[in-house]
């Protein structure tokens, strides 16, 4: 079973993107970020065309979050995350896929720090990690899979020494990443790659792409239940170089049939 995460950058404006990936890659399962468009303008026609069904929880012009599953209708189980019943942001939705709980996510960017979009940031990553506390006391299959906008060590980002005071990189997002991981979650990317240099996410500006400056901004992490069952991760980099590519290529996952 492939699990992917891909922040499409606006999902009708990439679409020709996302769609030649789907068609490339087969992943199973799909989580999508900044979608950028409204409930009512989610290309579910086009996607349904592709093989999947999909679930989405979309906010004009930012945000948005969507879940795509082959050959298959996911089964919506929240959007949203508990603790701030005035946060309008489109940024969770959950659903079972095959007998995996996944949970889509896009973290809020937090610039500029020190700030209110900060604060928020931090606040939003304490709701998570309360919320992430229950799923995993479930004791179930569960993959938390999204843009989290943070890069968790050095490893993770090109030059360190100049993200320091970034609200990606700041030690209380990073620190708040920890916190989440060590409830018990697995980082399925760096388990597999403890010391390989691997991003997901290279900006438009300063040939970035062309430089290889780039940053892991996109996780998956994979509950007890399910960890056992990784096989392989990954990045398809290329799809950054395609015309009219995100700023981010997809990661994922792949897991190995449960035992009976």
């Amino acid at each position: 079973m492939k699990i992917a995460t891909f922040n499409v950058n606006g999902v009708n404006g990439r679409l020709s993107v996302l769609l030649r990936w789907l068609a490339e890659a087969a992943p199973d399962v799909v989580c999508l970020q900044e979608l950028k468009a409204p409930d009512a303008r989610f290309p579910a026609r086009e996607i349904a065309a592709a093989g999947y069904g999909a679930v989405w929880h979309g906010q004009k012009s930012w945000n948005g979050v969507a879940i795509l599953a082959r050959g298959s209708e996911p089964i919506e189980t929240r959007r949203g995350l508990p603790g701030d019943p005035d946060d309008s942001h489109s940024r969770y939705i959950e659903a079972a896929v095959n007998g995996i709980l996944i949970g889509c996510l896009y973290l809020p960017n937090g610039n500029p720090a020190p700030g209110p979009k900060f604060d928020y940031k931090l606040a939003w990553f304490d709701r998570l990690t309360a919320y992430a506390a229950g799923l995993h006391a479930l004791d179930v299959p569960v993959v938390l899979a999204g843009d989290y906008n943070v890069m968790p060590t050095d490893l993770d980002v090109y030059k360190p020494e100049r993200w320091r005071d970034d609200a990606l990189f700041r030690p209380e997002v990073r620190d708040a990443f920890r916190a989440l991981v060590d409830q018990g979650w697995m980082d399925a990317i760096r388990a597999l790659h403890p010391g390989e240099r691997i991003y997901t996410f290279w900006d438009y500006f300063r040939n970035a792409w062309g430089r290889d400056a780039g940053l892991r901004l996109d996780h998956l992490l994979l509950s007890p239940a399910v960890a056992p069952r990784l096989t392989a991760a990954g990045v398809d980099r290329a799809v950054r170089g395609w015309d009219k590519a995100s700023d981010h290529a997809p990661a994922w996952i792949e897991l190995a049939e449960p035992d009976v």
